[in-house]
């Protein structure tokens, strides 16, 4: 007898609405310094005048320095999330980890209203960016990990949440730049925006073992502790903590046999998932490849105040929008199927955007000749590009436990996450020669 992975009754749709705000919490750290890279280059690259022409004193990279030094932790940690399980309570790793992330958003705030040199805050930038990073890997790997056992339509709303995140972060940066205030007010309401979303996430999380037990039918939660028992932990999961005597008493109608099930090894995993783990991978190299690094300095042809929206709307805002519906519709559509050859190779032709995302008019430039001035040429692309990297992530995400067994949902979510991360990582990497190229 294998677990029933149908998806359970949702009274009122809170599970899914709490696992939603889960998503969306875990890449609130990312998405807002990616966001805010006008305000940290606007800060870094100062300008002085000498003999009547403005010199900049020094050029910090920041774009190139951020992206990847938010990759590798991520990269690192979620690695090493996979042994931390083993020591550390769910609890502890994804409550923990939203605490210190709460903590740092609050120090990048009070930043804002600081004055100091630029090389002291840069440095300081960049350290809150690694350790943020950490913990966001370690929240993101142990909330795959939990999501995996239930479920694949949570799964689904998981990525889903994650991938309104950006276009959240994209429109508090668009508020503050339509405000009145000065720059140091909208960035420090900016940056206190992420502070009240990660308390909320935390809330949720705290919310959502006493959510589940109230949402979902007691047979139901019988088969979720079987899935538990299957793939458990030495401290255990916190959602299956609050469930009744009458589900408890159906997991001891199991047979000793079934209950004793042990899982996998990660090699035999991997031979089952490896496609899905190669997606994924090649997806993310591909955006983080000229995503932002690239896309940020594709300048519009057109002046006035709408040239201060330019990046804020049609790199960011579009990006995150259609990298949400991309990741959304496929709890209706899920085309091609896992088992197709062609999934894999429409992954490999999305390498195509680079070079036409490279031909934009991205400034300043040495090398390459633009071929797509206009604007509405970049947004075109924009929108491919961005739709293509949600949906094919989010089914590759998604296809992975549904190639195991049960038992071994779980540990296939985690890496996943893990190949997730290294495409990230790769793509951060990638991104340095490419801007060279330009």
């Amino acid at each position: 007898m294998k677990p029933d992975k149908q998806a359970p009754t949702d009274r009122g749709y809170a599970v899914s609405i709490i696992f939603f705000i889960l998503g969306l919490g875990t890449l609130l750290p990312w998405n807002f310094f990616m966001t805010a890279t006008k305000y940290f280059v606007e800060r870094l690259n100062t300008t002085e005048w000498h003999n009547g022409t403005i010199i900049t004193t020094k050029d910090y990279y920041f774009t190139n320095w951020m992206t990847l030094l938010s990759q590798l932790p991520l990269l690192f940690f979620t690695l090493l999330n996979s042994f931390l399980y083993q020591w550390l309570s769910e609890k502890v790793r994804i409550g923990g980890s939203l605490v210190f992330i709460f903590l740092l958003f609050l120090l990048t705030a009070v930043l804002v209203t600081v004055d100091m040199e630029d090389d002291t805050f840069f440095s300081i930038t960049m350290t809150t960016i690694w350790f943020i990073n950490s913990f966001g890997a370690v929240l993101q790997g142990s909330l795959f990990g939990l999501v995996g056992l239930l479920p694949q339509k949570y799964s689904a709303v998981f990525m889903s949440g994650q991938g309104l995140a950006g276009t959240f972060a994209a429109v508090a940066m668009l508020l503050a730049i339509f405000s009145d205030v000065d720059p140091n007010s909208a960035a420090l309401g900016y940056f206190i925006t992420p502070c009240v979303g990660t308390v909320i996430t935390l809330l949720s999380y705290i919310l959502l073992p006493h959510i589940v037990s109230l949402a979902l039918s007691a047979d139901h939660w019988a088969t979720l502790m079987e899935i538990d028992r299957l793939n458990s932990h030495t401290n255990g999961s916190a959602i299956l903590d609050h469930a009744d005597a009458e589900s408890k008493q159906a997991l001891h109608t199991l047979k000793p046999t079934e209950a004793q099930d042990t899982k996998s090894s990660v090699l035999n995993i991997l031979k089952k998932i490896w496609v899905m783990a190669f997606c994924v991978t090649f997806v993310f190299t591909v955006t983080l490849s000229v995503f932002p690094v690239v896309t940020v300095d594709v300048q519009s042809e057109f002046g006035g105040s709408w040239k201060k929206y330019f990046t804020p709307v049609c790199c960011f805002l579009v990006f995150n929008l259609m990298d949400w519906f991309g990741r959304t519709i496929t709890s209706v559509v899920q085309w091609p199927p896992k088992e197709s050859r062609l999934f894999p190779g429409l992954v490999v032709v999305r390498v195509i955007f680079i070079p036409l995302l490279m031909m934009c008019n991205v400034q300043n430039r040495a090398y390459l000749p633009v071929l797509f001035s206009h604007d509405a040429a970049f947004v075109i692309l924009m929108i491919l590009f961005s739709g293509s990297s949600g949906y094919f992530v989010c089914l590759s995400m998604s296809y992975a436990p549904q190639l195991v067994e049960p038992r071994d949902a779980e540990r296939a979510g985690a890496l996943m996450t893990f190949f997730l991360a290294l495409g990230l990582s790769l793509g951060a990497a990638l991104a340095f020669p490419l801007r060279a190229l330009i």
